[in-house]
């Protein structure tokens, strides 16, 4: 079935959300489990590049590309094509029982991306948190250590050893443990809250110097960092912080594990986020933006590691699934055709240039941060550094209202985040931060209530 074609163009043909969403909303709250929550309760029926439609015939603009997966954008074509020549050739057959060709080729492919020369090799999985999971232990069974040292602020994952690496409570973690043991937390470089003047060197300082006295290097199997973090509130660490934690890494022969879940695939302006400064990890986690909106994740790392572990100990059901290999295949060459590690940049900086002047005019905008397509405003009260995340929701709605998706995020719920599919036109995208920013002197103008 050939996909229809979907304007690029934000129309509101009714309210949001229209009747047949709340229908949808109706039968949804009687069939589903109400721990499996939505942001915004308008039902797709179907989208292309990056606008939805939804099932009252609305077209909103996406700014969030499903937490930065579809960075292709929606229905590409490429990913459309490959996926249906796959799944009518077969479906599944677990490559663990017969192999196929296309999770070999998605394995060359990520270790000819990720980041270093040295000799790789990768296995494929379904979800991030598998992902993350898998590379622990990888580094487990290699240094025969167990500790595992994440950072405030960190998302991981929601199985149970990722709900311990990740470092939010609420909604991730709340009445879900015990959890997963020999797991330490040791604080992130955040130029917004570190102290004035602090350093990425010092940063990292501070950092090691925790582990080292209340971990023990020795005990240390793996540092796992994302170099951006996410749901964290895309925190970006100071100019020098990730090299001296990877040197930390390197002279003390722990592993330094990188989740590039999302930041990966061209989203911060290269392949890879840690390649911004040189960084080049032992292991590389994938996920999201990889296979085009078809789950699929991966580890990527050092062939000496990875060949260490034993035949049988890697591996699942799903992972490596035919019809999403095909579908990466296509993203990856896609990426690469329209080179939108480009593209992202420019995106970066269309954002920054629209939102940037609003930071004068409000002083809740704390911050404005990012890179590449992958930019945040975080809030605080007026004249303080405390997180106002009733603003940040209320801007959050009010987009929505007006048929823009955008997210929230942060440790304190008050961070806004854009994460635009990577092919969105020049238009579309000025809309959508004409909408935004309407909505913040909207939301920040209004007399605290």
């Amino acid at each position: 079935m050939e996909t229809s074609p979907i304007k690029q163009q934000r129309n509101l043909v009714t309210e949001l959300p229209g009747p047949n969403s709340k229908d949808l909303e109706r039968r949804r709250s009687a069939a589903v489990a109400p721990g499996v929550s939505s942001v915004f309760p308008v039902y797709v029926r179907e989208a292309s590049g990056a606008i939805l439609v939804d099932v009252d015939g609305n077209s909103l603009i996406d700014l969030g590309a499903g937490i930065a997966v579809t960075s292709v954008g929606h229905a590409a074509p490429a990913v459309v094509d490959a996926v249906q020549a796959q799944i009518a050739r077969f479906a599944h057959t677990c490559f663990m029982i017969s192999p196929y060709e296309l999770y070999v080729a998605v394995c060359e492919a990520l270790n000819a991306l990720a980041p270093g020369d040295q000799p790789k090799r990768s296995a494929l999985f379904n979800s991030g948190a598998e992902a993350v999971e898998n590379a622990v232990k990888i580094a487990r069974h290699v240094t025969g250590r167990q500790a595992v040292v994440v950072f405030d602020h960190a998302y991981h994952g929601r199985t149970n050893l990722t709900m311990a690496l990740t470092a939010k409570n609420m909604p991730y973690r709340e009445k879900f443990g015990p959890f997963a043991p020999e797991v330490y937390r040791v604080p992130m470089s955040y130029p917004f809250r570190d102290p004035d003047g602090m350093t990425g060197e010092q940063a990292a300082a501070r950092a090691t110097e925790q582990i080292e006295r209340q971990v023990g290097a020795d005990n240390v199997a793996c540092v796992l960092i994302e170099p951006i973090q996410g749901e964290g509130g895309f925190i970006v660490p100071a100019p020098g912080f990730l090299p001296a934690i990877a040197a930390w890494c390197h002279d003390r022969g722990v592993l330094l594990a990188a989740d590039e879940i999302q930041t990966g695939f061209c989203r911060t302006g290269d392949w890879f986020a840690c390649e911004f400064e040189g960084i080049v990890p032992d292991l590389l986690t994938t996920a999201k933006a990889m296979a085009g909106g078809m789950p699929l994740a991966a580890v990527t790392g050092r062939a000496d590691l990875v060949d260490v572990v034993h035949s049988g100990g890697l591996g699942g059901t799903y992972g490596g699934n035919p019809a999403a290999c095909a579908a990466a295949l296509a993203a990856i060459d896609t990426m690469r055709n329209e080179d939108l590690a480009v593209a992202a940049r420019d995106i970066g900086d269309t954002v920054v240039a629209r939102l940037g002047p609003l930071q004068a005019s409000y002083p809740c905008i704390g911050d404005i941060r990012g890179r590449g397509a992958m930019i945040a405003l975080e809030l605080v009260r007026p004249g303080t550094m405390e997180p106002d995340a009733e603003a940040a929701k209320r801007i959050v709605q009010a987009c929505h209202r007006a048929g823009v998706v955008v997210l929230s995020c942060g440790s304190y719920g008050n961070v806004i985040r854009l994460l635009p599919p990577l092919v969105i036109e020049e238009e579309l995208l000025a809309d959508g931060l004409d909408v935004l920013a309407g909505a913040i002197g909207e939301v920040l103008s209004a007399p605290a209530s």
